[in-house]
């Protein structure tokens, strides 16, 4: 029977990415045969018998069967596909499949990853009338752990569908999980993953991975074969595509080396062919129309062009070429590849658009020669944004499901998404950290034995439900002293064996206890009453703490003489006495602002030069030893994206600090509409601001010595000179640290609510990436003009709101109105990108300050370069080799794309890697 063309399935919306923490590991010999292989690849035949591996013949690359990876080994039923979908060209794993009829949804555990680093995930499928009843069409959801991938689409019993993911996994395991949504049931033929290089596939990070839409390779001589793993050492798929009709191929059998540092790493295999037009006067030419997806109306792409010089130009021939995309050209100037070396055209921030694309790749002017191309990969852009239940909950309750055997819909995460939570548990969905299981409904589930301890590492349950059972033995004393401190309610009634003996179980009489004693207290004070005393507070804590009108002295806090360092007394700065200081603020009468420490006022030397004067109020909350900690910093530090210190003042029992007038205020203050001249900021000024106090922050973390950790990095600590310049202020929480070490232990978790990174919170560890989150927060404020705290309707993060926005490709309405959309639409979602891997949940997945510094330049060079009319823009990496990287922007939101529907290609797999002629694809001319 004649194979059909094969078909690539359709993506039905964006993957996001698994955030789970490390689970209970599976015992013994499973685990074992669980290992990736020495390439750390994984390779999966879904529905194979017995547990043995086997080696396959083309890619000499060793399969398992998939039992031990099910979350439930017994999950599913295996089925063989139907004889007659069975031919000679057919991969082996094609001929098994697992079914999953219940269940709502069904997971598979792969092990001993890397985290943080990034994986190419491929799962496989072939209908092949399997059970018998030609079923068609099936469809079901595919997630990665709690995250959604796509809609499985099965329409064709004969065509195998490839789908194909590119993310950073964040821990050491991921889950790939089928969601019977009621049309089909769901069913797998295989499963891979393959790890990449962190510095392949940039566009793929901690908060968006890449879904593959289309892979070609142009010009192989063989179309029916693949290449593949050897060739390709990642294992990628690259199907043949070849139209004699309007393209010549051309091809060398010498070794095409990648550049260095490449991006991408095409193959030799893979470059050492191309296609040319068969007319030399004509262009290469592609026609497609974007294919809308349900969840994903707008969906955003990538795509990536390949080009290599295969033949040794006579030096009177160039070849030079540019790329068009709907009558705009991607670069500014033309390029020519280079020979026997890799190069690639491509996008660096996703983009979308409207309507049919035409791109074309032609010769330009200077050009002797046509234009060619060798390889294209064009992937859709997904959020890899949310998060799995926190880490220790997993490791709990999976000790709780391996105990009891639990055999309810307890798989993949356990809390999220809230759709597909585990029967029985309530979590908490906190907007800036992981779920949370705070209760758990057992009762009546048949568990026998003992109470298990990992009840005990559920540290955020409130309530558990263990009545009606057959347990055994006592409560354990970790549930124990939860009952005791009123945090746990627990019910065990009508467990007979269950001792409840008073000398012996002293906790089974707490139950009646607790329940007669359960009361919240709330206190509630009048908003009126709230409102005075925070007027009042506020009038105290700001006024001058020097004399009252009579005179007098007030009380103060009068730092000891060992407590004035050294480095005091030998400052270059100026030292000011208390009267010099009342007569350069004109005895105290402008305030500028007011923070922690006390009030800024304003001043005017004798010479003329402006100054601020931060006086301690005596009801500070930051002491003689914030004063004197910043002052030590102050004295030692020297940027120009730091404010400078001018003077101080140590006169008994006052202190203050002088710095450099900042005019335009601060920066919190310019986003609101707030500054000086009550204008708001341009989208250039925000990256000008954003670049100088990143700047500033690499300073701390980079040159000083030792090294300085802010801690309290936020809009209203960078200040603004008259010529918006950023300088970073308020240094009297900043911590030094050792660069030997990864962090500071703290015991005290200072900071603002909204820009605290949340993993300093959980560990009190601190680190220079506390202050990237930080500037990741105030990134977003730049972007979005809104608060890191949004209050309406409800109370969110900046993080969450903005994430939220772009799932929903609305970058408009993420994007400050009062921009009045004069900005590159390219640089806003760069700046964005860069914040989200500065707020990345891991301190390990987030980039340096050095890294954020370079980026966030790159975007103001791109502004300054193009404007907001410029189309797209032409840029280069630098290289050791002459053959440039070429990156394409868009700046009005048009797709720089080969989307699905462009490249209506069938991949799928075949034993031997090889495939049958593609009699499909783009309209050509």
């Amino acid at each position: 029977m004649e194979q059909a063309a094969p078909r690539m399935m359709t993506p039905r919306s964006r993957l996001l990415l698994l955030f789970l923490a490390a689970a209970a590991a599976s015992g013994g010999v499973l685990q074992v045969r669980a290992q990736p292989d020495n390439n750390g690849f994984i390779s999966i035949n879904c529905g194979l018998s017995g547990t043995a591996n086997y080696v396959e013949n083309s890619t000499k690359l060793s399969t398992s069967p998939d039992t031990i990876f099910l979350d439930d080994e017994d999950a599913g039923s295996t089925h063989n596909i139907s004889a007659e979908y069975v031919l000679p060209t057919l991969g082996k794993r094609y001929y098994t499949v697992r079914s999953f009829p219940d269940g709502k949804r069904n997971c598979y555990t792969l092990r001993s990853l890397v985290a943080g680093l990034k994986y190419l995930v491929r799962a496989l499928f072939k209908y092949g009338n399997y059970d018998g009843q030609h079923r068609l069409p099936i469809m079901f959801d595919l997630y990665v752990g709690v995250n959604f991938w796509t809609i499985v689409n099965i329409t064709d019993a004969d065509a195998p569908v490839i789908l194909e993911a590119i993310v950073v996994v964040p821990d050491d395991f991921v889950q790939v999980c089928l969601v019977n949504t009621g049309s089909g049931t769901p069913f797998i033929s295989g499963l891979d993953l393959r790890p990449l290089k962190s510095t392949l596939y940039p566009q793929a990070n901690a908060t968006q991975g890449l879904r593959l839409a289309t892979r070609r390779n142009f010009g192989s001589d063989d179309t029916t074969v693949a290449v593949r793993y050897p060739d390709d050492p990642h294992d990628r798929l690259w199907f043949p595509l070849v139209d004699g009709r309007i393209w010549n191929e051309i091809s060398t059998s010498k070794t095409v080396h990648n550049i260095e540092n490449d991006l991408f790493e095409a193959p030799s295999k893979v470059m050492q062919t191309a296609i040319t037009p068969r007319d030399t006067s004509q262009n290469i030419e592609f026609v497609w129309d974007p294919e809308p997806q349900p969840k994903d109306p707008t969906p955003m792409y990538m795509a990536i062009l390949h080009f290599c010089e295969v033949e040794l130009l006579p030096t009177n021939a160039v070849r030079e070429m540019s790329v068009i995309l709907n009558r705009v050209p991607w670069f500014q100037f033309g390029f020519s590849p280079q020979y026997l070396l890799t190069g690639a055209a491509y996008n660096v921030i996703p983009v979308r658009g409207f309507g049919r694309y035409h791109v074309s790749i032609n010769a330009t002017k200077n050009s002797t020669l046509p234009p060619l191309v060798n390889a294209v990969e064009v992937f859709s852009i997904i959020s890899t944004a949310n998060v799995g239940t926190e880490s220790q909950d997993v490791s709990a309750i999976l000790g709780i499901k391996e105990t009891y055997r639990v055999k309810k819909n307890w798989m993949g995460d356990p809390c999220g998404p809230k759709t597909l939570a585990w029967d029985q548990l309530t979590c908490s969905y906190a907007v800036s950290s992981p779920p949370r299981i705070t209760g758990l409904d057992m009762s009546f589930s048949g568990l026998k034995g003992n109470i298990s301890s990992s009840f005990s590492n559920l540290k955020f349950i409130k309530s558990v439900d263990l009545t009606d059972n057959q347990l055994s033995g006592s409560i354990p004393p970790g549930l124990v002293k939860r009952i005791q401190d009123g945090s746990l309610d627990l019910r065990f009634g009508n467990n007979p064996n269950l001792c409840t003996d008073a000398d012996s179980c002293p906790t089974q009489t707490m139950e009646g206890k607790r329940s007669k004693s359960k009361l919240a207290i709330f206190i509630v004070l009048p908003i009126t009453l709230v409102v005075v005393i925070v007027s009042v507070a506020v009038l105290v804590f700001c006024l001058p703490r020097w004399k009252n009108k009579q005179g007098s002295t007030r009380n103060s806090v009068k730092p000891q003489n060992d407590q004035t360092p050294s480095s005091l007394q030998l400052l270059e700065n100026h030292r000011f006495s208390y009267g010099e200081l009342e007569a350069i603020t004109n005895s105290i009468q402008t305030v500028l602002g007011r923070g922690g420490f006390g009030c800024v006022y304003h001043g005017i030397m004798n010479d003329g030069t402006q100054v601020a004067v931060k006086l301690r109020s005596e009801s500070s909350n930051q002491g003689v030893k914030e004063f004197l900690a910043e002052a030590q910093i102050l004295a030692r530090i020297h940027h120009n994206s730091l404010v400078p210190m001018i003077g101080y003042c140590i006169d008994g029992e006052y202190m203050a600090l002088v710095y450099e007038y900042m005019p335009q205020g601060n920066l919190e203050e310019h986003i609101g509409g707030n500054g000086g001249n009550r204008k708001y900021l341009t989208w250039r000024q925000r990256l000008r601001i954003a670049v100088k106090s990143a700047q500033g922050l690499e300073y701390l973390h980079t040159g000083c010595n030792p090294p300085l950790i802010h801690r309290d990095v936020k809009g209203t600590n960078i200040l603004l000179n008259k010529d918006l310049e950023a300088k970073i202020s308020d240094f009297g929480l900043s911590k030094a640290f050792d660069r030997k070490r990864d962090h500071v232990s703290t015991n005290i978790l200072v900071g603002t609510p909204g820009y605290l990174d949340p993993e300093y919170q959980a560990t009190m560890q601190l680190t220079t990436k506390s202050d990237v989150y930080s500037f990741g927060v105030v990134l977003l404020e730049l972007v979005t003009g809104r608060p890191a705290i949004i209050r309406d309707p409800e109370p969110t993060t900046i993080i969450q709101w903005t994430r939220q926005h772009l799932e929903q490709g609305n970058i408009e309405g993420v994007v400050d109105t009062h921009m009045c959309g004069s900005y590159n639409i390219n640089g806003i979602w760069k700046v964005v990108e860069i914040a989200f891997k500065c707020t990345a949940h891991t301190s390990a997945q987030g980039p340096t300050m050095t890294k954020v510094v370079a980026q966030l330049q790159e975007c103001l060079e791109l502004e300054d370069l193009t404007g907001a009319d410029t189309k797209f823009v032409f840029e280069t990496s630098s290289s050791h080799y002459p053959n440039p990287r070429y990156n394409a922007y868009d700046a009005d939101g048009h797709s720089i794309t080969m989307g699905q529907s462009s490249f209506s290609f069938d991949e799928m797999e075949h034993g031997n890697g090889r495939v049958a002629t593609v009699d499909s694809g783009p309209i050509a001319r």
